[in-house]
């Protein structure tokens, strides 16, 4: 069966992660996509190590999976003819360079237009392609600090924390991803393809969703919660006798059934001060504890298998080793393993993209620097 982006051609310009993210997605979709890297060293993340994986960096593993490498000096007179071959061919072009230099070696959007006008070619930087900022660098840790992220992540007396994956540069590529999508879209209908413009800071401000919006209506300014929702209640982890859950409570009908049928206290439900998620919002301070308390009195799989019983969503605290082992990861494939010329084999994570007609092509290993230069060149009548 065909994959959803079967025929479509990408070049990968970019490097380190939300460019990646977005053109491995592409790739899992059936795209194929060329990895475009600078000969001498490649992506910077082939050298972020440790961890490694017999001196490969997993971080680079992590966002490179079936796509192929072609070590190009995009400098060079012979580097740029390549590129333009390449670009005739191309559905879609993704970069990360900083504002002008890839227009000062002449593969700007403007230059490049002029010889695939159905090329889509999406640039994606720290503070997007205009405003006073568009010349600066963007780092997820600097954007999860100044898009507000950070300022609603921690204890309520802690210091503002980090999420602790580069989530602004992950959601980012996600975005340019759909971006690319709609744009294939129109450039069947107008036969053009368009420059993209996808920043991280943007990105990140759009991610705060129901925050934002509460901030722009009432002008109050959010806390931090820790663990806790800042809305519903109760919706955070709670202490058992043996370890912590996750109690996720979502409606008035769930309390009332975690009250009456799983702690056996139909009188909490009752009070007047816990009888709506509003009411139960603004005396967290008084619920809580009492919650707490009854929780405290037995172990975390007691209470695990009793609320999946009565259908309250709750769940273990589970490490990543955990996570990945677990009978869920394992039953949707979210793990493969691949085989791969230097390991012999290799462990991969699965795109969580499923199609019940034209399905994600099944991951292959990512690639060594320039492996594929020749193989690709060849194949496409640029070299050879």
């Amino acid at each position: 069966m065909a994959h959803p982006l079967q025929g479509i051609k990408v070049l990968d310009l970019s490097r380190v992660l939300a460019g990646p993210w977005c053109t491995q997605t592409l790739a899992d979709l059936g795209a194929e996509v060329w990895k475009i890297e600078e000969p001498t060293a490649g992506d910077d993340t082939r050298s972020w190590t440790p961890p490694d994986i017999g001196g490969e960096s997993t971080y680079f593993l992590c966002c490179n999976r079936s796509k192929e490498s072609l070590a190009i000096d995009l400098k060079s007179p012979e580097g740029r003819t390549i590129m333009i071959d390449l670009v005739r061919q191309a559905d879609v072009l993704v970069e990360n360079f900083r504002l002008g230099a890839l227009d000062r070696i002449g593969l700007g959007y403007e230059d490049l237009r002029k010889f695939n006008p159905r090329l889509i070619y999406c640039s994606i930087s720290g503070y997007g392609r205009s405003g006073s900022r568009a010349e600066e660098a963007g780092y997820d840790f600097a954007i999860q600090a100044e898009s507000g992220l950070m300022s609603i992540t921690g204890e309520p007396n802690g210091t503002p924390m980090k999420v602790g994956v580069a989530i602004t540069d992950i959601v980012t590529g996600m975005n340019a991803t759909q971006a690319i999508l709609a744009a294939l879209i129109a450039r069947s209908t107008t036969g053009e393809g368009q420059h993209l413009d996808i920043a991280l800071f943007d990105s990140a401000i759009a991610l705060l969703a129901n925050v934002a919006s509460s901030q722009l209506a009432t002008a109050n300014a959010p806390k931090r919660y820790g663990n806790a929702h800042p809305t519903v209640v109760p919706y955070q982890l709670m202490d058992t006798q043996d370890g912590v859950i996750a109690l996720a409570v979502g409606n008035d009908s769930q309390f009332r059934t975690l009250c009456a049928r799983v702690l056996g206290q139909p009188e909490l439900a009752e009070d007047s001060r816990f009888v709506t998620n509003r009411e139960r919002s603004i005396n967290r301070d008084v619920l809580i504890p009492l919650l707490a308390s009854l929780f405290e009195a037995k172990p975390s799989g007691f209470w695990l298998a009793e609320l999946k019983r009565f259908g309250i969503p709750a769940g273990a605290v589970r490490t990543v080793q955990e996570a990945l082992s677990s009978p869920e990861a394992t039953e949707r494939a979210m793990v493969v393993t691949v085989a791969d010329r230097l390991h012999g084999e290799l462990k991969l994570m699965n795109t969580p993209l499923k199609f019940s007609s034209t399905p994600t092509r099944f991951p292959k290993s990512p690639p060594r620097l320039g492996e594929n230069t020749r193989e690709v060149l060849e194949r496409l009548g640029v070299w050879g």
